[in-house]
């Protein structure tokens, strides 16, 4: 080791390898020199506040409107006589003996354009009154709700009985009106409905006492005949279907259900 330290000596030991050079970028004398392009946010103007305004109301009316549209269905059912006619012809149905004629589509469009027919009166009153003015912009939404709400009380008042609106009054545990027209829809509108119910049930039976007459009288035959292995239901129906045809028993039925609630409204 003494031999090989000597041989080299110390000056090669101490030197280092070279180190590689960096380019350096050229000075700048000036920053006139360098073209810098900064670009510089723009803020979008906000318009007229009352556009924005105008805009917003025109929304919420729109927002309103369509969730109105979407209870219809609800408010079809419950504060119409969409529920007694429904009823009535089902039962019809059932009374003659055929299960799936007509159609449940057709008895439910029949009824839809009966309500229709028997309530004009009181839709054109709340188109008139709540929903065309809320279109306008003339009323808010509560104010709407509340005029369109009125003939629908007053339609829903004179269908319902005594019997059950006091019923449910009773058992609202609260105030009682003075006045039939102080009673909240929460309390009328289940009193109508159990109203129409009665209603239509009664109608229904009704028109089950001939059916079943029919019936009787049938198979009444033919046991005195000896047909025992005859069911009578294959004699009963065409005649069921016969009589209801000869007289005109669709109009007859149809004429009852909507006098029954004609006028009103």
């Amino acid at each position: 080791m003494v031999v090989l330290v000597s041989f080299v000596g110390p000056s090669a030991l101490a030197q280092t390898p070279e180190q590689p050079t960096v380019p350096t970028l050229p000075a700048v004398d000036s920053t006139d020199d360098l073209d810098l392009q900064v670009p510089v946010p723009t803020v979008p103007s906000l318009g007229d506040p009352g556009e924005e305004e105008e805009t917003l109301s025109q929304s919420v009316s729109l927002i309103v409107v369509m969730a109105i549209g979407s209870t219809i269905p609800a408010l079809m059912v419950l504060m119409t006589s969409f529920t007694r006619f429904v009823i009535v012809f089902s039962l019809t149905r059932n009374a003659i003996g055929v299960q799936n004629i007509p159609p449940a589509p057709v008895l439910i469009g029949l009824s839809l354009f009966l309500t229709l027919f028997v309530m004009q009166p009181v839709l054109a009153t709340v188109n008139e009154d709540a929903i065309q003015p809320l279109l306008a912009g003339e009323l808010g939404a509560e104010e709407a709700f509340d005029a369109a709400y009125q003939p629908l009380r007053g339609f829903m008042l004179a269908q319902t009985s005594d019997a059950d609106l006091r019923l449910f009054m009773e058992m609202a545990n609260g105030p009682q009106p003075e006045r039939p027209e102080d009673v909240a829809a929460t309390t009328l509108v289940p009193a109508f409905i159990v109203s129409e119910l009665r209603t239509a049930f009664i109608i229904g039976f009704l028109i089950f006492i001939p059916f079943l007459i029919i019936d009787l009288i049938v198979a009444a035959v033919t046991m005195s005949l000896g047909m025992v292995m005859l069911p009578p239901i294959f004699i009963s129906l065409p005649l069921k279907l016969l009589i209801f045809v000869l007289i005109d028993g669709w109009v007859l039925i149809v004429g009852s259900v909507v006098a029954s609630v004609a006028g009103v409204g």
